[in-house]
């Protein structure tokens, strides 16, 4: 726990651990996950049988030591709610290493043999800015210009300083004065289009290819991919995919293989064509009237994707040999819950100012103070612009995935619910039920429709009652996590 405790707070601290019904506190803590702030409940549960109307258990949340049910808030940032983001995280490790490796949550292993690709699109450059530079493997000055000179605002173009992982100037433009802030967010706001362009640029691309118009190539294989976006220092988006080849679906196989022969090498080429035609003409502003062509930056990496890497580094043994699904996997879905937790922004801050008074990088902020201005003067196209400064003006979802990569968040989720219902009713009726597993992706349909639950629910407020409440469940769930975290490793480590 926190050792740096208000009086107040370790007195509620004591008065839970002491109190009589505190077992049963700490059961409800562990069953909605020890969230940050869960969403407390009041109302009662009947659960029936449904062939033979037996009434199988009651439940009131009179009876619990506070009067309320806990529940997860399910919010997916960590800064918000360590628990639900870390279950988040886990969530989309297994949609995205399901559709990579296939062999679990209903994908089958032969996934694994078709076509796949991990994508990199980064967005241009709208100035230069502080970065970390390697050459030859190793740390290298920023940006090795003279220092002598000077843009026409009188600031170095040049930098010579090896930056060390940490510095605050990392992504801060060099002369804020040439940053074009303007580009950065109209480029940020749109962007979700110009993905949207992409995936369809690449099928025409791969349906050139293969010399065939689109229907006929839709016919013998489709595109599948999941995406994920991850803010870069500069406060810019650039997105994370996997994009895999199958076959069109049949009556006995949702993922079959390709009709025709594609390499990943092949895709990974296409890649690089559509990322390069794409473009998106984004509307004028009012304020300036220009129209701005949109486009992918010239930082595009594309990278085959082979189970024959080792998941240590998630190379093979040979360069060319790609990379490992799981590792991909991991990797990817530690960027679906961050956001932009990493410039310190708490979520509904749209103010420059306040920004500024929490100690935010300036170059932050004036991005803030951009979105605000590009709403308020840009048009009817930029007005909803005011209720994203929280996220810099990227609108987006930060996670995304075509309808057949592979299951669904809440298939995962269901099957969670399900295999809870299972382990309570098994408890009440004494019977051991065959089950697939607490994260299994499907269940028989008769585990699911055997009983039915009447409820009636009253929303009595979010959070835990007190601050010592809170530091209970905030510990807890911290040793939950490494605890996982530790088994994760030991099971990846077996693999190997």
């Amino acid at each position: 726990m926190n050792d740096v405790l208000s009086p107040t707070t370790e007195a509620e601290v004591g008065r839970r651990l002491l109190s009589s019904g505190f077992d049963r506190w700490a059961e409800q803590a562990a069953n909605c996950g020890h969230c940050a702030r869960p969403v407390r409940l009041r109302g009662q549960a009947t659960t029936v049988d449904r062939a033979t109307g037996e009434v199988l258990s009651t439940y009131d949340s009179a009876n619990e030591p506070d009067g309320v049910l806990y529940t997860r808030c399910g919010n997916r940032r960590a800064s918000v709610c360590p628990s639900c983001s870390h279950e988040y995280k886990g969530d989309m490790w297994h949609l995205l290493a399901a559709g990579a490796a296939g062999g679990m949550k209903g994908v089958p292993e032969s996934v694994a043999t078709h076509p796949l690709v991990f994508v990199t699109l980064t967005a241009p450059s709208f100035g230069a800015v502080h970065g970390l530079r390697r050459k030859n493997g190793r740390p290298s000055v920023c940006r090795p210009r003279s220092t002598y000179a000077v843009c026409e605002h009188g600031n170095p173009v040049g930098c010579r300083t090896v930056h060390a992982d940490g510095d605050r100037r990392l992504g801060q433009p060099l002369c804020p004065e040439c940053y074009d802030y303007t580009g950065h967010v109209v480029w940020q706001w749109w962007s979700p289009e110009l993905w949207r362009r992409f995936t369809i640029t690449l099928r025409r691309a791969l349906a050139a290819h293969l010399g065939l118009t689109q229907k006929e190539t839709h016919a013998l294989v489709r595109l599948s991919f999941a995406k994920v976006a991850e803010f870069q220092r500069r406060g810019v988006v650039h997105f994370h995919a996997l994009i895999r080849l199958d076959g069109p679906p049949t009556a006995t196989q949702e993922f079959p293989r390709p009709l025709i022969h594609v390499s990943p090498q092949q895709l990974c080429k296409l890649v690089h064509i559509a990322a390069a035609r794409v473009w998106f003409d984004a509307p004028a502003t009012e304020a300036r009237g220009e129209l701005r062509r949109l486009r992918f930056g010239t930082q595009v990496d594309a990278r085959a994707i082979t189970t024959s890497a080792t998941r240590e580094t998630g190379r093979a043994n040979h360069p060319d040999d790609g990379l490992h699904p799981e590792t991909v996997a991991a990797y990817i879905a530690k960027y679906a819950t961050k956001a932009c937790d990493d410039f310190g922004l708490p979520p509904g801050l749209r103010d420059a100012d306040a920004a500024r008074r929490m100690g935010i990088v300036e170059h932050v902020c004036r991005l803030l103070a951009e979105v605000q201005q590009l709403a308020q003067s840009g048009g009817p196209k930029y007005l909803p612009l005011a209720k994203w400064g929280a996220m810099l003006g990227f609108r987006g979802h930060f996670s995304t995935k075509s309808r057949r990569y592979s299951t669904t968040l809440g298939r995962l989720r269901s099957a969670r619910k399900r295999w809870s219902m299972q382990q309570l009713r098994n408890g009440l009726t004494g019977r051991t039920a065959p089950s697939l597993g607490r994260d299994a992706a499907v269940e028989p349909p008769e585990v699911e429709d055997s009983t039915l639950v009447v409820s009636s629910w009253s929303l009595d407020g979010i959070g835990w009652l007190t601050a010592g409440d809170a530091a209970l469940a905030a510990t807890a769930a911290a040793q939950a996590r490494e605890s996982a975290d530790g088994r994760a490793r030991a099971r990846r480590a077996l693999r190997l």
